[in-house]
């Protein structure tokens, strides 16, 4: 009998030991309606009255008790590291001006593979290598509900 969840606790409080976990790539943590693979090949339905994005640790509530734990998979990305703060800016403004998404720290930014915007970055002088990570891309300034916050996820 699957699972079933129709409420989030985001962030998922430290205290609360899951059943199980389910781990998602950042553009499937979008969700409001879904069947949800869990890795012990059990499916959770996610029945939520709004979309919401969910961020790694995030614990979905089952009906008659138990948590399943949002994990954020490693997918396949550009890690950009630039000459200094300044060229870092340079960077994320020609990202954000093709509408990448983006996750952007002190000294990087991260973004989905694309050859050609590879091609771009290097010739713009910014170092980019191939790595595997969970993605967390900074919201849009208009995004409207779901997960938005400010803390950090490793």
């Amino acid at each position: 009998m699957p699972y079933r969840s129709t409420e989030v606790l985001s962030p998922g409080p430290k205290d609360k030991t899951p059943l199980h976990s389910v781990a998602l790539a950042h553009d499937a943590r979008h969700l409001r309606r879904k069947l949800l693979h869990l890795e012990n090949d059990d499916v959770v339905m996610l029945d939520l009255k709004e979309a919401v994005m969910l961020a790694d640790g995030d614990l979905l509530v089952l009906e008659g008790g138990g948590y399943i734990r949002i994990v954020a998979a490693p997918e396949a990305l550009y890690e950009i590291r630039p000459r200094d703060p300044l060229h870092l800016i340079e960077l994320a403004w020609h990202l954000g001006n093709r509408h990448l998404a983006a996750q952007i720290e002190t000294g990087r930014i991260l973004i989905s593979r694309d050859p050609v915007i590879r091609q771009m970055l290097e010739g713009l002088s910014a170092e980019v290598r191939e790595v595997s990570e969970p993605f967390h891309p900074v919201r849009g300034a208009y995004h409207a509900g779901g997960h938005n916050h400010g803390h950090h996820h490793g």
